[in-house]
């Protein structure tokens, strides 16, 4: 019994954290097996990663590192949680996956496409979600929903602007799996389109 890999994505403050909750509550309440996590920082091990990702201050990070942390944290989130979930049927439904990656370093940070692919299919163990949704906002509206703002947040305008475009090119190479949904309409009605186009997808 294989359960189902849901994964959501966007850029920063696009409202995934909101959804990717309201997704899980529904799957329980219908007492469905499920579980929900985050990359990175799905894992115990993930959350010291997260920490050194997200709020070093010190130290400078360059993309490499970055790339190569945000890969292990991966790596161990797919044996830890991922993988043992889906063999047990569960709904796991994940805030950010590769595809993040791949809008963040390679787009945004400008590594090489061809190494950030491999080392998301490295990491990842070449698993792919079943179906992502991807909440598009401009980054304008980005910026203003920010607050404390972390290391990544921090960056300047062209870099969000650089990963809302690979997130948009991303979903137009990926069209049977990706499917964008406009963040800027009210948090209910995201929802009732994601609950919506899982029904028709058969897959709740």
């Amino acid at each position: 019994m294989k359960g189902y890999f849901i994964t959501f994505e966007g850029i920063e403050a696009c409202g995934k954290t909101t959804q990717v909750n309201l997704l899980y509550e529904y799957l329980i309440n219908n007492e469905k097996l499920a579980i929900k996590t985050r990359e990175p920082g799905g894992t115990d091990t993930g959350l010291e990663i997260r920490k050194i990702l997200l709020h070093t201050k010190d130290d400078y990070i360059p993309p490499i590192a970055e790339l190569l942390l945000y890969e292990a944290d991966r790596n161990i989130h797919i044996n830890n949680l991922i993988k043992p979930n889906l063999e047990k049927g569960y709904y796991v439904v994940s805030d950010r996956y590769t595809d993040s990656t791949l809008a963040y370093q390679h787009y945004g940070r400008g590594l090489d496409l061809d190494l950030v692919i491999s080392l998301n299919n490295l990491a990842s163990e070449k698993m792919k979600p079943d179906i992502t949704f991807l909440l598009d906002i401009p980054v304008e509206v980005s910026l203003r929903r920010l607050k404390d703002k972390d290391r990544i947040e921090n960056e300047n305008v062209d870099f969000h602007n650089r990963v809302r475009k690979g997130f948009l090119e991303i979903a137009e190479k990926n069209k049977d799996r990706v499917i964008i949904i406009d963040g800027s309409l009210e948090v209910e009605e995201i929802h009732k389109k994601i609950l919506q186009i899982l029904k028709e997808k058969n897959i709740i």
